[in-house]
């Protein structure tokens, strides 16, 4: 345990040191470069600075910047063609050295394509060849033995997550910006689901009237498998709900299920939702009014739709 509190203690001075630097121009000028790019940002690194360029990548992607990282070694064998002249590219090594990547930047610079590098040497072949380089001031890595990538590959990924989140910000990028690239993510769901996506509709609506049986009542919550029947007035307007709790109420007490009428036991009222408001919100008001059904109404208070609780957990729904 010694060893991980070593490591993680040593990293975070680091992070500190390379923090202390992040006021310098090199920084501003990479933002300003990338925020002008016309095209996509292909980030590109090998061994473990390959997996971080692969994760800067995804971040800026999920964030509001087109971006895609292609590897340097199938970037000398054709994937070079993937990076267009409107593109920009981050290019990362620890060492600044890497032979790969000074093979394809040659080919990139002379193309006119603007060239950002992340390294620790100010003065490697990669700095010097790019049009802005920034330095991670990294000079030994985390650990005893100062080989494996730690600080640096950290380092590197913090503040690809600094850049990633500066751009967004500037790009006045929303929640919402963010959960259409998320659809299948919690937050999507949250933000990208509404009532009508989520509600039943037309037939598949359960209805009873004030005047029906109990029974009858019971046949329609049991064919339409919602848990509950909505129930209608003489005029076709809504009056409330009926159900399976009323069903067990209304057997305890009693009642004939054949002869008894729903207006025997129903109570007037019930919390309904519009079909445009999020289905998230709709979670919440049911939880917050110890519900398990809504109905959904047009601005006539006419009935649209009905979901339980079940549907919007199977639709992702949840906080």
């Amino acid at each position: 345990m010694n060893t991980i509190k070593e490591v993680v203690e040593k990293e975070i001075e680091h992070l500190k040191i390379f923090a202390a630097h992040l006021d310098e121009p090199e920084y501003q000028k990479a933002l300003d470069l990338i925020q002008a790019c016309k095209g996509k940002i292909v980030v590109t690194g090998v061994g473990k600075s390959g997996h971080v360029a692969s994760k800067i990548a995804a971040t800026m992607a999920s964030t509001g910047t087109p971006a895609f990282f292609v590897h340097p070694g199938e970037a000398c064998h054709g994937d070079l063609g993937m990076i267009q002249p409107n593109d920009l590219v981050i290019a990362i090594s620890h060492s600044g050295e890497s032979s790969e990547i000074m093979t394809i930047l040659p080919i990139v610079k002379s193309r006119g394509i603007k060239i950002i590098t992340i390294t620790s040497k100010p003065q490697s072949s990669m700095a010097l060849i790019s049009d802005v380089h920034l330095c991670t001031y990294i000079t030994e890595e985390a650990g005893r033995l100062n080989l494996a990538p730690t600080s640096s590959t950290t380092t590197t990924m913090v503040l690809g997550d600094g850049i990633a989140i500066a751009l967004a910000e500037r790009n006045n990028f929303t929640p919402i910006d963010f959960a259409a690239s998320h659809p299948g993510g919690a937050l999507g769901k949250r933000l990208l689901v509404h009532n009508r996506n989520v509600m039943h509709t037309g037939s598949e609506i359960p209805f009873a009237r004030l005047d029906n049986t109990l029974g009858e009542a019971i046949l329609e919550v049991s064919e339409k498998k919602l848990g509950f029947v909505i129930v209608l007035d003489a005029e076709d307007r809504l009056y409330g709900v009926f159900t399976d709790g009323d069903i067990r109420r209304a057997f305890t007490s009693g009642f004939d299920f054949r002869t008894a009428k729903v207006s025997d036991v129903i109570k007037k009222g019930c919390y309904t939702v519009k079909e445009d408001q999020m289905a998230y919100d709709s979670l919440v008001l049911m939880e917050e009014k110890k519900v398990t059904t809504m109905v959904v109404v047009d601005g006539n208070n006419r009935v649209v739709g009905a979901f339980n609780i079940h549907d919007l957990f199977q639709s992702g729904i949840r906080k």
